[in-house]
């Protein structure tokens, strides 16, 4: 069975994309076809490659050319909308949406996409990424920083995916740098109020090992 998962986060720098190396580390142990998509990506270097859809293609299995990975690269470390506007390219859910759909077409058990920064990032004066996920039709699985301001943002987050009318999958509380205070208190919050299963728990790991942090994920509940 293939599944298809957009992957997004409470904010930008909360680690989805540590997340989902893990989750496609995990498919790929127990024997799946894997892939992803980083439809856009800013903050690249000269050559136009990006550090987050780099580390996606090391972690999957399926073998895609990097333009098929990210297939919108931009250079500035700023807003996707911003930064495409600067280069004189304009971002348009549709066209995002048939390059997705092309790795699909691959036939992967797990393919996900990452978005860029929160749910809703504008990617013109009219659309957002939220809106690329509704296009695709794929559930959701939200990555939760856990720091101060945790709760808010993420029950923000999970109720406007809801409201846009796409299911949360799952949740990840991620510890992107020191353990916050009252972690177990706040993880225990979010399970009670969020409408979604805990996928797991990650740890901060310095340096980071997707084969390691897949060991910390409930792959199987997605699948």
């Amino acid at each position: 069975m293939k599944r298809t998962y957009f992957v997004t986060g409470t904010d930008t720098e909360v680690g989805k994309t540590a997340v989902s190396c893990a989750l496609l580390q995990g498919a790929g142990a127990l024997g799946l076809r894997t892939a992803a998509v980083k439809p856009v990506a800013a903050g690249c270097d000269e050559q136009r490659r990006n550090d987050d859809a780099l580390a996606l293609q090391a972690a999957m299995n399926t073998a895609l050319a990097y333009e098929q990975i990210n297939p919108v690269a931009l250079q500035p470390a700023i807003a996707p909308h911003i930064a495409a506007a600067q280069a004189g390219r304009r971002l348009q859910v549709e066209r995002l949406a048939g390059l997705c759909r092309g790795v699909f077409a691959g036939g992967a058990g797990l393919t996900l996409v990452e978005g860029a920064g929160g749910w809703r990032v504008p990617l013109g004066p009219r659309e957002t990424l939220a809106d690329l996920a509704v296009a695709l039709g794929s559930d959701v699985i939200m990555v939760v920083a856990m720091r101060l301001g945790c709760i808010n943002h993420a029950l923000l987050t999970a109720e406007a995916i809801r409201s846009d009318g796409l299911r949360l999958a799952g949740w990840v509380a991620n510890q992107p740098g020191e353990r916050m205070v009252c972690h177990e208190e706040n993880v225990d919050t979010l399970r009670h109020w969020l409408p979604a299963p805990l996928l797991g728990e990650l740890p901060y790991l310095s340096p980071f090992d997707p084969v390691v942090a897949a060991q910390y994920l409930d792959v199987k509940a997605l699948l």
